[in-house]
């Protein structure tokens, strides 16, 4: 249920935005993927941050986690996600 809370949390904050900058809702195409951009990169912001003290640790996330799912190639399986 939390899940859904925060979801619907972000998407009125989205909606406030739009609403601030004017774009109508649902927005243009090319205005909801530079937003859909926007939220791949924004979400690897914070793992990146944490990471900035080690830089091999850095490289290794942004190669290997960061990349594949900004690209779209599916980031690798681990146990402890099944």
């Amino acid at each position: 249920m939390k899940i859904y809370l925060v979801s619907l949390g972000a998407g009125l904050l989205a909606g406030l935005v739009y609403s601030l900058l004017g774009v109508r809702s649902p927005a243009p195409p090319v205005v909801a993927l530079v937003g859909l951009a926007g939220i791949l990169l924004g979400e690897q912001i914070v793992p990146v941050v944490k990471r900035l003290a080690d830089t091999t640790e850095l490289a290794r996330f942004v190669r290997e986690d960061c990349a594949p799912q900004i690209l779209g190639a599916p980031p690798p399986r681990r146990e402890h996600d099944a």
